[in-house]
């Protein structure tokens, strides 16, 4: 119960501190960022994470030299109070890596992220906290990535191995200025238990910034089979979310 007051305590910290100051900006050649968000629902690889219900969102960020980059990220959860296999009501991300460009209109990124979810959980139920390993290669508007669990998937049992495959497409309208996405991405999930649990995602986004505020709409949807996951996952929803940069 402390660690999760206290990751309460560091999401609220960073939310408060980028909405008390929303004209202040970072300086420009700091290595460091923040943001803070609002979203009608918190959907990770398609999943909501909230009962479909909103959530608060922030972060901060460190880009350092020769791509180096870290940061720490955290949102508001219901998923797994709601599935009876834990107590706790925050995540809390911590990630590092390094990213660069190569060759002509090429990038490329190696990272490491960690999901952190504190609390308790019944006996014998393995710990939602998940370590995954991930690897990207960016062309122009193009971006494959994959990711690949190197302990346990969200609390699936046995499920090291897993793997997440996606690939994103982003185009900015340069008259109007707004950023159109889209995403396909296919979660795998090992584990002889497991079988039926993997499933495909999908998403299209439009999203425009108003000098510092993002406002962004996004309908996403998947292909879970239901009579496994249940009624809180696979619904194809239109998300809206607000989010402001510092």
């Amino acid at each position: 119960k402390e660690l999760i007051m206290m990751k309460s305590k560091l999401l609220n910290s960073l939310i408060f501190a980028a909405l008390a100051v929303p004209g202040v900006a970072m300086a420009e050649d700091s290595p460091f960022s923040g943001n803070v968000a609002l979203t009608t629902d918190y959907l990770y690889r398609g999943i909501t994470q909230t009962g479909h219900k909103g959530a608060i969102q922030g972060g901060f960020d460190y880009a350092g030299p020769n791509g180096i980059y870290a940061g720490a990220w955290g949102s508001n959860i219901s998923w797994l109070e709601e599935a009876g296999v834990g107590n706790s009501s925050l995540e809390l991300d911590t990630y590092f890596g390094i990213s660069n460009s190569f060759a002509d209109d090429f990038t490329y990124t190696v990272g490491f992220l960690r999901y952190n979810y504190g609390g308790e959980y019944p006996a014998g139920t393995p710990s939602a906290n998940t370590n995954e390993i991930n690897g990207a290669i960016g062309w122009k508007w193009l971006t494959l990535k994959y990711s690949y669990a190197v302990s346990n998937l969200f609390g699936f049992t046995d499920s090291s191995g897993s793997g997440y495959a996606e690939l994103n497409a982003s185009y900015t309208l340069e008259g109007p200025a707004i950023d159109l996405g889209a995403h396909y991405g296919k979660q795998s999930i090992k584990g002889s238990a497991n079988t039926g649990w993997g499933y495909s995602d999908y998403n299209i986004s439009a999203s425009k910034d108003f000098s510092g505020y993002g406002v962004a709409l996004t309908y996403s949807s998947t292909n879970v089979d239901k009579a496994i996951w249940g009624d809180q996952a696979g619904k194809a929803k239109l998300v809206m979310t607000v989010s402001h940069s510092m």
